[in-house]
This record gives C-alpha cells, structure tokens and sequence, in this order.
C-alpha cells in the first residue's frame, strides 16, 4: 500500500513546574492508504498530543510530517487542515444550531476541494449511508442521541472529500453496541473507500478491530 502519512524524528515538550518533561522523542512511523490504525499508550504518554501535531493543530518542536509525500510546513498548516484532513472529536464539536444535514453542509464550504454542486443532496446521501434517514437528518443535533450525532461527525468529516481522518476517543462516551457500529463504519471507510483513519483510544475493543494498534510509550510509536 502507498505511504499517505510519514513522520520522521518527532520531538515535544513542554515545561512543568520548571522542568521540560520530554513527551515524543525523535519518533518516526509511517501510515498507509486505506488502512484502520488505532494508537494506544498509557495515560499521559502524549496520544493527544501527538494526534494534534500530526493534524497540524500544534506543532513540534523538530523533526518533519509528510503528506503524500510533502511536508505539511510547505503545504502550509491551514491549507493542510482545510484540504487534506479532517477530525472526529470525542465530544462531536458539531454546531447545535444547525440540523444534522446542514453540519455536513458546512464542512463542504470550509475546503477548497471539489464538492458537488447539490451539496445538500450530498449530505442527505452521505448521512442516510450512516443510518441517518432524512426526517433526522432535518433535525437540530442535539434532538439526536449520542451515537447519531458521532455518525453525523463522521459524515461531516468525508464531507470535505479528503483521505485522512483523525480521531480522537470518538467512542468513549458511546455504549459498547453504538461503538462496535462505529468502529464498523472506520473499518469500511478505510476498506471500500480507501480512507486512512487514525483513531486515539484507551479502548482494546476498539484497538482490536482496527487493522494496526500502534503503541505509544516513552516517546516513540511502535506496531504490537
């Protein structure tokens, strides 16, 4: 499979209490196409953090992430984040304001991809593919229940029409029958379309279904 994701000698830290705790060191990984990956570590080993320095939230303190092979510094963050990825948060982070349908519409003008012109018959389509039939799909969000609202996140973040998608604990407020379905969703987003997905969770569960767990610890990403 083709490299979508290099990272090559990775540092971060940060001062605490006067000292500078050492959270990646010169950790380097590279992520395919279309593969299912979840990243595990204790807690405050650095899973946050790193997933945010490699969505371009934050940034390293050395070292280079590639994207498709370039790096993301000369692709520019904010071009990196509008165009090449998106995010699923753990808390959703949709807008309560707006229905399910009009979330997913709003991601489509928020990148420089092509979208198709019907662009609410895209997120209609995009949401009933994840059991959010049409009548919900006029709904405010937050008359959804939890797992709906993580399924219109995640149609919100292919809505952009990129290949990379970061999650982070995007089942940890979910009962074990909803993330078992959205772990299935990950799995066939990466499978039949091709998608990367990139999951921080504490879960084995989730860890187990993924195509490849990944450890963090001590600062450096290993496959086990």
């Amino acid at each position: 499979m083709a490299e979508i994701l290099r990272l090559e000698n990775i540092n971060y830290s940060y001062i605490d209490g006067g000292y500078e705790r050492q959270i990646l060191k010169d950790l380097s990984y590279t992520f395919e196409e279309g593969r299912f990956y979840t990243i595990l570590g204790p807690s405050g080993s650095g899973k946050t953090t790193l997933l945010s320095i490699i969505a371009g939230l934050d940034s390293q303190k050395s070292g280079k992430i590639y994207f498709e092979g370039k790096d993301i510094d000369e692709i520019g963050l904010y071009k990196y984040r509008r165009n090449d990825i998106s995010i699923v948060f753990q808390q959703f982070n949709l807008i309560s304001y707006l229905t399910a349908a009009e979330n997913v519409m709003l991601a489509m003008s928020e990148t420089d991809n092509k979208i198709p012109d019907d662009r609410k018959e895209v997120a209609y389509n995009l949401l009933e593919r994840f059991g959010i039939v049409r009548s919900k799909a006029d709904r405010m969000v937050n008359q959804l229940s939890g797992g709906e609202q993580q399924r219109v996140a995640i149609a919100r973040s292919l809505a952009s029409n990129v290949n990379l998608i970061f999650a982070d604990e995007p089942t940890g407020n979910l009962d074990t029958a909803t993330e078992i379905e959205i772990i299935n969703i990950f799995k066939e987003l990466a499978h039949d379309f091709g998608k990367t997905i990139i999951v921080v969770t504490h879960s084995d569960a989730v860890s187990e279904m993924s195509d490849q767990r990944v450890l963090l610890k001590d600062g450096k990403l290993t496959d086990y």
